[in-house]
């Protein structure tokens, strides 16, 4: 189906252009961050862990701002390596106790990365970073930290909702991935039962006529008028056949576009019926508006799917159809008297899915169908379609 295949497409590329997007912001955050790390004015918002004896700024300590700026770059691809790197600058920063510069609230945006971006090892990373911490406490207090436990606490703390919020994040964007690919697989079955009721409306109707013409054409053999008459019925029950099929495939595999079959009026079906030999009346009540689409797809089917079963249950028993147009409805009425022969005489013509597909149609339209036998033994096939139904 082209329709999938360009809607698959398209996901395809709005997937590459966010990895793309997403490069180029961690490319401009790195920079910008790294920038900022060197204006001595934002250092009073630097993360200060430990409270060490300070000492002089050297050419080292580039290096470690470089360290933990620059794997912002990588935050949303590998963000594990992102965090490795700059976890370990922040933590020979804050041991060596360097001056306070801005880069070490880099921390937070690696961790928060982290509980955003990772896909694999989510737990195994948080185990090691906690431990990782642990020594970092430890460490500190070994080398003369004034910092009391509830310090380190607050500041696990804070490391950890940096964390917590990325992967709530995270867990908002798959649910949204999630309801995306189910509204898609909805969409695809929806889809397919409508290429399959399609399919039902043009194939049934034209090949049981066919069947019915075939069979009863080695009865008028010796009838030379009436078989000519019954092959030309057939010849032109597969012709438009074709053409409906042949629209439907073209729609299908060249423009994606809803299944919409080229269809006639009420009045051909009729006559194409009646030329059939199944007798039928059309009655026809009001003016017709200018009727939407799918609403006037939808009588038509009502139309086809009674006079199919008519000829398949009720071959050669008058039919009636009424169509009547009400106010802001449609009404169509589809009758036949009782069959000749049993029903089982014709089951093998049906295929059980006609009024299955067309109640879903005119339910979908805010109509209803209603469908039956008749106390007399004759069938009854009732549909009202309100006319500004959704096409």
């Amino acid at each position: 189906m082209s329709g999938t295949w360009v809607s698959d497409r398209s996901r395809r590329l709005r997937d590459v252009w966010r990895v793309y997007d997403a490069a180029v912001w961690d490319r401009w955050l790195a920079i910008v961050f790294t920038g900022l790390a060197f204006v001595p004015a934002l250092s009073i918002m630097s993360v200060q862990f430990g409270n060490l004896p300070g000492r002089p700024a050297d050419a080292f300590t580039i290096v470690l701002v470089l360290a933990q700026t620059l794997p912002l770059v990588v935050r949303t691809r590998w963000p594990a390596a992102c965090l490795a790197i700059n976890g370990a600058a922040f933590v020979v920063h804050e041991t060596l106790g360097y001056p306070m510069q801005f880069g070490t609230v880099t921390i937070y945006v690696a961790l928060y990365s982290v509980g955003a971006h990772q896909e694999r090892y989510r737990r195994v990373i948080a185990v090691v970073a906690s431990a990782a911490y642990v020594v970092l406490c430890v460490a500190m207090l070994l080398l003369g930290s004034p910092a009391v436990l509830s310090e380190f606490l607050v500041f696990y703390l804070l490391f950890a909702a940096c964390w917590v919020g990325g992967a709530f994040v995270r867990g908002q964007r798959l649910q949204e991935a999630e309801r995306r690919r189910l509204a898609a697989v909805a969409a695809t079955a929806a889809e397919r039962a409508r290429i399959a009721r399609e399919l039902h409306d043009v194939v049934t109707h034209h090949v049981t006529g066919i069947v019915v013409q075939a069979d009863a054409t080695q009865f008028v053999v010796t009838s030379p008028d009436r078989v000519v008459t019954a092959l030309s019925t057939i010849g032109g029950a597969g012709r438009r056949a074709l053409a409906e099929l042949r629209y439907l495939l073209d729609v299908l595999e060249a423009t994606g576009e809803s299944a919409t079959p080229v269809v006639g009026s009420v009045r051909d079906l009729v006559e194409q019926t009646r030329s059939g030999g199944q007798p039928v009346k059309l009655v026809e009540d009001g003016d017709q508006p200018a009727l939407p689409v799918g609403v006037g797809l939808a009588v038509y089917r009502v139309v086809q799917e009674g006079l199919t079963n008519a000829v398949k249950y009720a071959e050669g028993r008058p039919t009636t159809v009424r169509v009547g147009y009400r106010d802001d409805r449609v009404e169509v009425e589809v009758t036949n008297a009782a069959a000749a022969v049993s029903v089982g005489a014709r089951s093998d013509l049906s295929g059980g899915r006609g009024l299955a597909g067309l109640r879903d149609r005119i339910g979908a339209l805010g109509g209803e169908l209603v469908a039956g036998e008749q106390p007399d033994g004759g069938f009854r096939l009732h549909a009202s379609i309100p006319v500004g139904g959704a096409e």
